[in-house]
């Protein structure tokens, strides 16, 4: 699926879940307004219904439908701040524990060496895991963007699945990661919870009323009665737009996962497995229910309806496999069988093809901007199984995960690297200091598209540090990035993904608005991103200035620009283009990375330091880049 129609897709259904959730909104007020109406009806029999709809002054509906449209609103809102803590937030109401990326537990880093191999295919930085101690098989992802997403996963999924199934069930997820699906299933959530909070004052209002003596008691009952009935109305309007929303997409996730790790087996088998499993994909947690649009499978074990979440199971596994026999894998006796095999999976991980061969570069740059939101499964193993265990094992490990960081960011001039490692000496925490130097002549061995797999493959130990850690973390690394008074693209690239990634999860998840709708008052900043990307990797200035008409006479401005010399990598100026650039819609996206990768391989090569800046601006227009069939030149 093209990656930039998902996106716009994405927008649409967010469109489309405003207005169902205000024809839901308004249709609770009118069931609010009625129920009141049959109250007063049956206070004063002398007058029949429409009598005393007439009678009752209009500010009283009015009044009935601002209080009934706050407590919605005030509701939604509430719930919103609580999930501003982005996919985390969703992980741990849901039970979830953090598996940390040093396990040891056989299934646990089997699951781990699956979710990197998929966020490094598909160019984005892993995400942090979360364990549900259920026994069904299921997962979700969540969060507002890639940068705060979270994958989890049920205890049955481990026992039960074996690699490919497992990673099928991974890949689907990754699906609704990169396609922009998480935000809405948030904002749906938040919403969802508004007009569903009437039922829950009801619910409370009865409970209150068992233990009440008052002579008001009727009048409390029949008030809990009357938001109960409401909040069945809520009930009922929220499992069509969930259904609404929800559904389509699932099949889509689906097709994706096929996509991305080439094989139909691993998820149609996942599936047939939920369908012969004693407890299928229900969840037991009570917060799951306001989630169970975002969970792989249905969280309730009754037969799909118009008001699911999900398709129907069959027709599900007969999209992607249309040979099945309708018969569901038993999966009664494979619980230990699975958790024995599995218990093999040790640090490595490694499955699939071992070859270390590679499909070429793109062979056009149409090639290029398709793989944008796909996934290249096999370099991604490639590139792990090639990498130095060392430093596998580094971005493994909280700890040892900033020396890492620290290392690829010594310089190759010896007089610099001694003033850098001095200040990591003094400022680092105890025993950091150690790791730089041990790490250090591996590091500098590694090409750049190892150094960024590797820092992917970081990302979550380093999400495991305190805040404090982290305030200490990102103040060294910006003094090891200007020790030589300047900022090459390689370590702009390393700050933009850390910034993203790390500020995302300590601070705040960065969200674009993606409403800009014109690149013509844009023109300054894309003249910038396309001329520091022509000289990034071309010497001969006629060949600059080549490189970058290729790309600039693909975006769709009526401005005529010319070739601008960069004397220097100015980045605070490339960091300000970039975020205007991020508020662009999705096709407009689609056209300036196509102009991007245009300029860069305009002369038929693409140098490291283009692939860098290709990468660094896919990352922060939430664009992923997979990784390359083959190392830049």
């Amino acid at each position: 699926m093209n990656f930039f129609k998902a996106q716009d897709q994405a927008k649409s259904k967010t469109r489309q879940l405003t207005f169902l959730f205000v024809a839901a909104l308004i249709s609770l007020l009118l069931m609010a307004n009625l129920l009141v109406a049959v109250m007063l009806s049956f206070e004063n029999p002398q007058t029949n219904f429409a009598q005393t709809i007439a009678q009752t002054p209009p500010q009283i509906w009015l009044f009935i439908s601002l209080g009934v449209g706050g407590v919605v609103a005030v509701a939604s809102l509430f719930k919103y701040l609580t999930l501003r803590g982005g996919g985390k937030a969703v992980a741990e109401s849901l039970g979830g524990i953090l598996i940390h990326q040093n396990t040891r537990n056989p299934q646990e880093r089997q699951l781990l060496n699956v979710v990197e191999e998929m966020a490094i295919a598909a160019g984005l930085s892993v995400p942090p895991v979360y364990l549900i101690r259920e026994n069904s098989i299921n997962a979700f992802a969540a969060g507002f963007s890639p940068n705060d997403a979270v994958i989890g996963i049920n205890q049955g999924t481990l026992d039960l699945l074996n690699r490919e199934e497992l990673q099928g069930v991974v890949a689907h997820e990754f699906s609704h990661i990169l396609n922009g699906d998480m935000r809405i299933n948030l904002r749906l959530m938040a919403l969802l919870h508004g007009i569903l909070f009437l039922g829950i004052i009801g619910g409370g209002f009865l409970r209150g009323s068992m233990f009440s003596r008052s002579k008001d008691r009727g009048g409390v009952i029949a008030l809990g009665i009357g938001l109960l009935i409401i909040g069945y109305g809520g009930t009922f309007f929220g499992n069509i737009i969930k259904a609404a929303v929800s559904r389509q997409r699932e099949f889509l996730a689906d097709a994706a996962a096929v996509q991305f790790t080439r094989s139909n087996k691993g998820i149609a088998n996942a599936l047939k497995k939920i369908g012969g499993h004693s407890v299928g994909s229900t969840i037991e947690n009570t917060q799951a229910e306001q989630s169970s649009h975002m969970f792989f499978g249905a969280i309730k074990p009754f037969a799909a309806n118009l008001m699911s979440t999900h398709p129907p199971l069959e027709k599900r596994i007969q999209a992607l496999d249309p040979s099945w026999s309708g018969k569901f894998e038993d999966t009664g006796s494979q619980t230990r069988q699975s958790s024995n095999a599995q218990s093999s999976a040790l640090a490595s991980g490694f499955s699939g093809s071992t070859t270390t061969s590679a499909p070429e570069i793109p062979a056009s740059q149409s090639e290029l901007l398709e793989s944008i939101g796909s996934a290249n499964l096999a370099q991604a193993q490639v590139l792990i199984h090639n990498a130095d265990a060392g430093l596998l094992s580094a971005a493994r490990d909280t700890f040892e995960a900033r020396g890492l960081v620290y290392a690829m960011l010594i310089a190759v001039d010896a007089d610099v690297a001694q003033k850098q490692l001095e200040y990591v000496d003094a400022n680092a925490e105890a025993g950091v200091p150690n790791h730089v130097h041990r790490l250090l002549p591996a590091v500098m061995n590694a090409d750049q598209e190892q150094k960024l797999t590797l820092l992917e493959m970081a990302v979550p130990s380093l999400k495991e540090l305190s805040a404090r850690q982290y305030e200490r973390f990102t103040g060294i690394t910006n003094q090891l990035i200007v020790a030589d008074q300047q900022v090459d693209i390689f370590e702009w690239v390393l700050h933009r993904i850390l910034t993203k990634e790390l500020y995302g999860h300590f601070v705040a998840p960065s969200r674009s608005s993606g409403n800009i709708s014109s690149l013509k008052r844009l023109s300054p900043e894309l003249h910038l991103l396309l001329s520091v990307i022509a000289a990034a990797g071309i010497a001969d200035p006629q060949a600059q200035s080549s490189a970058f008409d290729a790309g600039w006479n693909l975006l769709p401005t009526n401005k005529t620009k010319t070739f601008t010399t960069v004397e220097y990598f100015d980045y605070e100026a490339f960091n300000n283009a970039l975020g205007k650039l991020r508020d662009l819609k999705p096709q407009l996206k689609a056209s300036l990375m196509n102009a991007c990768i245009h300029t860069a391989l305009a002369d038929g090569t693409l140098t490291h330091d283009q692939f860098a800046l290709i990468k660094g601006i896919g990352a922060t227009l939430d664009c992923p880049l997979p990784p390359l069939g083959k190392n830049p030149q």
